[in-house]
């Protein structure tokens, strides 16, 4: 049950969302026991976003988990999210947030897992 939430200042076609959509659901098998039959994604294009006190392209992404990770598998996931977002959007690796949460429990259909 992830959910990946993509904040940036960077515009984002209807193209390019799919584009990103695709990468993060293999990506996101990184995570042991995670697959996009259960992904969530949210993008939040031409949001306004200041890093390092400009708004040059960049990103701010929320990487939410039920259960846990590892951290080489989190590093690991770090990395492809960088560079699914500097190919097809040419936000650089450096202009990159990426923030992890992980919870015990997670709702879905009513109930709780």
């Amino acid at each position: 049950m992830p959910f990946i939430n993509i904040k940036t200042n960077a515009a984002v076609t209807p193209e390019k969302a799919q584009a990103v959509k695709a990468a993060l659901g293999e990506a996101i098998r990184t995570i042991p026991g995670k697959s996009e039959q259960w992904l969530m994604v949210g993008i939040e294009p031409d949001y306004t976003l200041y890093f390092q006190g400009t708004d040059a392209p960049a990103a701010m992404v929320q990487v939410s988990i039920y259960g846990s990770a590892s951290s080489t598998a989190y590093d690991t996931l770090t990395g492809k999210i960088c560079d699914i977002l500097t190919d097809t959007l040419g936000i650089p690796a450096l202009r990159t947030y990426v923030a992890y949460q992980e919870t015990p429990n997670w709702g879905w259909n009513g109930g709780n897992f």
